[in-house]
């Protein structure tokens, strides 16, 4: 007998690895500092906090999903497994990238350009889980509901694994590296994702 899945468990789960991501930060930070968080500098925080609210938003969007979609089965839960393994370690690239701002020293451009590539990787795989998981969402209840949305969100999260595509090959070839190009690509994201949104509700509002 099949058994229903519990959606509530699995949320449960997520929060808590969310929550283990938040703490490893917290740790990444006081591990710096040798007396007390006074003597934390100012690199170190801002690296900390634009982690932090990166991993909060990354939160809310893997929140809206539960919300978008009562829809649960193995395939997505996988997906979501590895979405969770790559978030415990994309804060980690990400406060390097923020750290280089600063002009850390012993930072070549082939090393900034390692970053922007693990970034970019982490980036992909992130939105790329999440565009899969809404996809299956869709493809599976698209016979039952009215799940247009769903498909805004595959196209969606779409955009965003192909822009961290050109970025990661553009600091690949070391592309403008030494202005941060392969950062100031994801500017693109704006402009492509309020294309995207207009044309797609103009077409399902005329069918």
């Amino acid at each position: 007998m099949k058994l229903p899945h519990n959606i509530s468990r699995i949320e449960a789960f997520s929060d808590a690895v969310f929550a283990f991501a938040a703490t490893l930060l917290v740790v990444s930070v006081g591990s710096s500092s040798s007396e007390s968080i006074i003597s934390i500098d100012f690199k170190l925080f801002t690296g900390f906090a634009v982690s932090f609210f990166v991993l909060v938003t990354l939160w809310y969007l893997h929140y809206n999903f539960f919300r978008r979609t009562n829809y649960m089965d193995n395939h997505i839960i996988v997906i979501n497994a590895v979405l969770l393994f790559v978030v415990l370690y994309y804060v980690f690239p990400l406060k390097t990238l923020v750290n280089s701002w600063f002009g850390t020293e012993g930072m070549t451009p082939e090393k900034l350009a390692g970053i922007f590539e693990l970034y970019g990787l982490g980036f992909a795989l992130i939105f790329m889980c999440l565009a899969l998981m809404y996809w299956r969402a869709y493809y599976k209840t698209k016979k039952y509901v009215s799940a247009y949305h769903l498909l805004f969100y595959v196209r969606h999260f779409g955009i965003f694994v192909l822009v961290a595509l050109i970025s990661i090959f553009v600091a690949y070839l070391q592309i403008g590296i030494n202005f941060g190009l392969p950062g100031l690509l994801y500017s693109l994201l704006g402009p492509l994702c309020a294309g995207h949104s207009y044309y797609f509700f103009k077409k399902f509002k005329t069918e």
